[in-house]
């Protein structure tokens, strides 16, 4: 179990990071013109309960102004940064489970 959740917690924080990195590229482009917005989608690994993973749709150009809504892309990079919080502490209470499975096995 403890292995499972070391690698559901490395998952979380891979997606969420990569989450944070397109909500970067969306803020750096707010004023290209013709830029759209690109949006995360999370969806659960299998088997369920074996982590996350990210997909991010393409992105076209369009002839208008920039699809970017700075006030949204703000907010969701504080949900994503809470996301690798709690995925880190995840990592630690599952690090901290083996560890006390193998100090008993010792």
């Amino acid at each position: 179990m403890s292995i499972s959740a070391l690698s559901a917690g490395a998952s979380g924080i891979s997606a969420n990071i990569r989450a944070l990195d397109l909500g970067g590229q969306n803020i750096a482009n707010a004023v290209t013109p013709g830029f759209q917005a690109a949006s995360p989608s999370f969806q659960e690994s299998s088997p369920a309960g074996g982590g996350v993973s990210l997909s991010t749709p393409g992105r076209a150009l369009s002839g208008g102004a920039s699809g970017v809504d700075l006030a949204t892309e703000i907010s969701n990079s504080l949900i994503y940064k809470a996301g690798v919080d709690l995925s880190a502490k995840v990592i630690k209470s599952a690090d901290a489970t083996l560890g006390s499975l193998i100090d008993i096995s010792a």
